[in-house]
Order: C-alpha cells, then structure tokens, then sequence
C-alpha cells in the first residue's frame, strides 16, 4: 500500500518537475529577447528624438517596444506557469514525505493565529501541533481559513451527524486526487510571498458605511463635471464656442479630486488589503466551482459560492471574486503608472469611478465573501483530512456509537511512521471500568495512551483513523501526559499535575451537553503515571482517589503505572482491566521491546538494566 502511494506521489512529482524546467528554459529565453529588443528599441527612439533620425528609426523603434511590452506579458505569464508547476511538485514531494513522516520536509504547524492551546485538556500532550505533531502530518491547509478551521476541528469534537457528513465528504474528496493536488498548490504559490492581513479587507466587505463624506452629492458632482466638460471641450475643438470654459469644470474637478483623495485613497487601502490573498481565494473558489460534487455536504458547500440580491443577478463567487480583482487593478493606476495618473484622473476623474465601482460591488456581494471564505476553508480542511484516507486505504473510518465503549482492533500510533509501528487491540469501558496498563520502562506505556488519544480526537473530527476497526462514543478526551513546571508561574511539577488531575476529574463530574439527542457524551481519560513525583505510599492514596472520582462520574479511559501494588488495592482490585507490555532479553543480554499489549499485570521491572545499558555502573564500592 504504502509503495503504490509512494511510487503516485514519485511520478506526479516528476512530472510536475520536468514541465516547470521546460517553462524555466522558456522563461530565460524570453529574458533575453526582452533585452534584445528593450535596448535597441530605446536606441531607436533617442536617435529618432535626439538625433534627427528619420521615421524608419521612429517606426522601428516603436515595433520594438511594442513587441517588448508583448514579451514582458507573455513572461509573466510562463513565470506564472513556472510557479504553478512548481507547486504541484512540492505538494508531491511532502506527500512522500508524509508517508514516511519526514518531519524535517515538511512545513512548519504551529497553531494558527487566534487558536489557543494553552489549558487545553489534550493539545500539548497528544501533540496537535508543533514539530512531529498532527497538524504538521496533515496540512499545511492551502487556505488561511482552511488551517484556522481545521486547528478547530482537532480541538474541539464534532457531533455524530457532523462526524457521519465528514466521513461521506472525505470518502468522495479521496479519490480526486488531482483535484486536490491542484487545491494544495494554490497554498504552495501564496506561501511563497508574505502572509497578508485578510481581516481588513472582509471588515471592509460587510461595512454598510458610505466610502465618503456626502458620498451622493459627490457622486452626483462628478457625473456632472465630467458631462460639462467634456461637452463644452466638444463644443470647443468643433468651434461652436471658440473660448475654453472647459477648463471651469476641470479645475473643480482636480479640486474635488484633491478634497478627497485621503478618504478615498483609504477606501481604496481597505479594498485592497491582503491583495495576493485575495486574488488566491479568487483562484481556490473558482477551482471549488469547477469540480463535481456527488455527497450532500460537499454541494452544499460549492452552493453556498453564489450571490445573488435584489438588483443584482444570481452569479458564482469566483465570478464576483474576479470582478473585484478587475476593479482593485483599475485602480492601481495611482500607484502603477503614477506620472499618468495626474492628467488621466484630471480628464476623466478615475478614482471617484473605481471607487464607484467598488461600493458597488459591496453591496452586491460584500456580505457573502466571509462565507465564501469560510465555504472554501471547509472544503480545503476537508481535502487535508481526505489525504488520510488516500495514503492510508487500510485505515477505517470509525463508527460513532452511543454505547459507552472504546474499542479498537489492530490500533496504532498515526504520527509513528509504518515501519516502527505497532498496532493493538484495546478496549476502554464500560463505565465501572479502567483500563490499568503496566510494564516496565520504554516499553510502550505512554505511546498506547496516545494512540487512544489521537485516534479519538482524529476520530470525532470526521477523519480515517488507524485502526481495522474502531467503535467509539461521543466524548470529551481529557489527558494528564506530559506535565510540565512552570518558573515563569511558580508552578512546580508536582502542583503542575495536581492542576491537571483536578481538571480532569471536573470535567467528568460535570454533566456533560449534548450537541443532539443521539450525543450522549462520556469522558475518556487517559493517565500517564499518576504523581509519579511524590513518594509511593502518598501516591497510592492519590491513585485511589482520582480513580473513585471518575468511576462514580461514569468516565471510561485508561492509567498507566509502574506501581505494581496499586492493582491489588480498592477500587482497582474491583475495577480494573489488567494490561502490560513487558521486554525480551535475547541469550546476549540485549534488551529489546516488542510493543506488543498482554493481558494481565507486569512481572518485570528494567530500571537497572536500562542504567547498565547505558554505562552507569552499579557495582558497590
């Protein structure tokens, strides 16, 4: 399985790679055609103005520069393609390393902006993001949005129907593998400039707010200007009236255009913020338009990119998108060809008609494009997650079920890469119950209580998890993994765990709220060593307890120790479901792990082993 994605991923990439080369050589010999023909053209027209040149100069001085200005469009175009099949070979070649979870290729996954982790029950110590984290294994997301949504999604569960609509959209984007390739790479060419601000402009998008002070009286001056002057200046050139009354309306109209220019120019900086972004979004909405969708909850998604009102027809958003586009690069002109913008504004007042132009298209779709953003994110979160299951075909999707038990045939650890994994049958319930999983150091403990949990956060985001099969109810994960003390806080380690045990155990006695009636939500805990920093006698009462209270609070989930003791004590005795990994000494005395889950309690401690493995001596003086 793996080497048939691999062997995908590899020719995909190559392919991509051999078109942007071909592109590459293009664009450089465009690059010196360019030249070839800017400087001559140059020289043409200086001997034709500076030196007397005849019109063979002029003529052929302006051939040249018209054909440079058609040389520098169609290079700018295959640079474009350049960049584009580019992309398509980088979203290739993180796929490989995807697979093999080369954490060092793929880009970076902190938590997006306005996503926090801090206090969050499960984020740090089921690595959601960060380095090696699932946020890196399965974006980066091609849309701001996308990233934001899909932080979300891993954060937060979803309700079984939610979870069930997921599953349907993700099954169908799975297998349109160059339809996601292509939404990937839209990300790829926008990461390669600097991230812009997108906030201003959606601000700008949903303002009611008139983009000038007395805006119809302005509106109503400039159309009156502009009809007076350009009317007296015809009656002028046809000698109707020989003297120049014209210039009235042209100087009141410099005049209007000086009194306004800093609103409008402002209207025109909202308008065009986060400009590249915009243009991107353009891109992925009109890609979303283009595909086919067959689930329900993927055409209702490509539905929702429509706008339509009551003086405006029904048209798509990538359509709107484009218009808008148009409009910000008309006006441009003040800062593109500022030497033209002077006389051109003063003769045809071009701002106050961009601007015109822009309130126009607020009204008309302003308040749908925060949607079809967000549209657009759900389906690009989608794609991210639809990768699961087209890497990994012999994942399962999970069945949500509303009996209080976590069950799980050959599950794994998905962030470990295939040849390291080992996979588990586990069960975590019913309520009474606890899974109680010993075994000695390094021997897999923690990993097991990961690979619940990631399975379960993946699982209620609506993604493949990894697993042959995996029954799960509706639940709030909760963990107490990895703690740490804080100097900055004055928080040690050991009040750093109490915290989060005390969170934990609230969270299971809290009644819990459903999201429908068939979300009837349990908590699933998972334990790593309870107090391990405090003495054993303190930390056997502590372990009685915390298991009483999620117990009697109706919590399923799983603790892990190396305390030995604390199974034959109440309420473990009674409760607990025994579990262990244990090591293999081969005849040379080489320790080994199989990883492997066995029922029943640990007979074998390693701790001194391990020190003599490493080179500490513990011979006695």
């Amino acid at each position: 399985m793996l080497e048939k994605s691999e062997q995908a991923y590899a020719a995909r990439e190559r392919q991509h790679g051999s078109k942007r080369d071909d592109e590459r050589r293009t664009s450089a010999r465009l690059a010196r055609l360019r030249l070839a023909t800017f400087l001559p053209g140059i020289g043409a027209m200086i001997w034709w103005v500076g030196f007397g040149g005849d019109a063979i100069a002029c003529a052929a001085g302006v051939t040249l520069l018209l054909a440079f200005a058609a040389l520098v469009v169609r290079h700018a175009r295959v640079e474009a393609r350049a960049a584009w099949f580019d992309a398509l070979r980088v979203v290739n070649a993180r796929g490989i390393s995807r697979l093999y979870r080369r954490w060092d290729a793929l880009p970076d996954a902190q938590p997006p902006a306005g996503v926090e982790v801090d206090g969050h029950p499960y984020a740090i110590d089921l690595d959601v993001f960060g380095r090696a984290s699932v946020f890196q294994w399965i974006g980066p997301a091609a849309t701001t949005f996308g990233s934001r949504l899909l932080a979300e999604w891993l954060l937060h569960p979803a309700p079984p129907v939610e979870v069930r609509s997921r599953q349907d959209a993700i099954a169908e984007l799975s297998s349109c593998d160059a339809w996601r390739e292509e939404l990937a790479a839209f990300g790829v060419v926008a990461g390669a400039s600097r991230p812009e601000p997108i906030e201003t402009f959606l601000f700008w998008a949903a303002s009611s707010a008139a983009p000038l002070p007395a805006y119809a009286a302005v509106r109503l001056a400039v159309y009156a200007i502009l009809v007076s002057m350009w009317g007296l200046l015809l009656l002028h050139l046809t000698g109707a009236m020989p003297n120049s009354m014209w210039g009235i309306p042209l100087i009141l109209g410099v005049v209007l255009s000086f009194f306004t220019a800093k609103p409008v120019s402002h209207a025109f900086d909202q308008a065009g913020a986060g400009e590249r972004t915009v243009r991107q979004y353009a891109g992925v909405l009109a890609h979303i338009e283009s595909q086919h969708f067959a689930s329900r909850s993927l055409a209702a998604l490509q539905q929702r990119l429509t706008v339509s009102g009551d003086h405006h027809p029904t048209r798509s958003a990538p359509a709107a998108m484009r218009t808008l586009n148009r409009i910000l690069g008309f006006a441009d002109l003040r800062r593109g060809a500022a030497l033209l913008h002077f006389p051109i504004q003063a003769f045809t007042l071009w701002d106050f008609h961009c601007l015109f132009a822009l309130d126009t298209w607020r009204r008309g779709a302003g308040l749908r494009v925060r949607d079809w953003f967000q549209a657009a994110g759900e389906l690009d979160a989608l794609s991210c997650l639809a990768g699961i299951r087209r890497d990994n075909p012999d994942w399962c999707f999970p069945t949500v079920s509303l009996e209080h038990q976590y069950v799980a045939t050959a599950l794994g650890h998905p962030l470990l890469p295939p040849a390291r994994r080992v996979t588990n049958d586990v069960r975590l319930g019913p309520p009474g119950t606890v899974l109680l999983v010993t075994g000695s150091n390094m021997s897999g403990k923690s990993t097991l209580l990961r690979a619940i949990g990631v399975n379960a956060l993946l699982a209620e985001a609506g993604a493949p998890v990894c697993a042959s099969m995996l029954r799960i109810p509706p639940c709030d994960v909760q963990t107490s993994i990895r703690i740490q003390d804080s100097l900055e806080r004055g928080v040690s380690y050991f009040m750093a765990a109490l915290a989060r045990l005390k969170g934990v155990i609230d969270a299971a006695e809290r009644p819990a709220v459903a999201h429908d009636t068939d979300d009837r939500r349990v908590l699933l805990y998972l334990l790593d060593e309870i107090l391990q920093g405090t003495n054993s006698a303190e930390r056997g009462i502590a372990v009685q307890a915390v298991t009483r209270h999620l117990l009697e609070a109706g919590a399923i989930g799983a603790m892990t120790t190396h305390d030995l003791n604390l199974a034959a004590e109440e309420p473990l005795k009674s409760h607990a479901r025994l579990v262990h990994f244990t090591e293999i000494v081969d005849e040379g005395g080489t320790m080994k792990f199989d990883y492997s889950l066995r029922e029943g309690l640990a007979t074998s401690r390693n701790a001194l082993r391990l020190m003599e493995l490493i080179g500490i001596d513990l011979t006695q003086p």
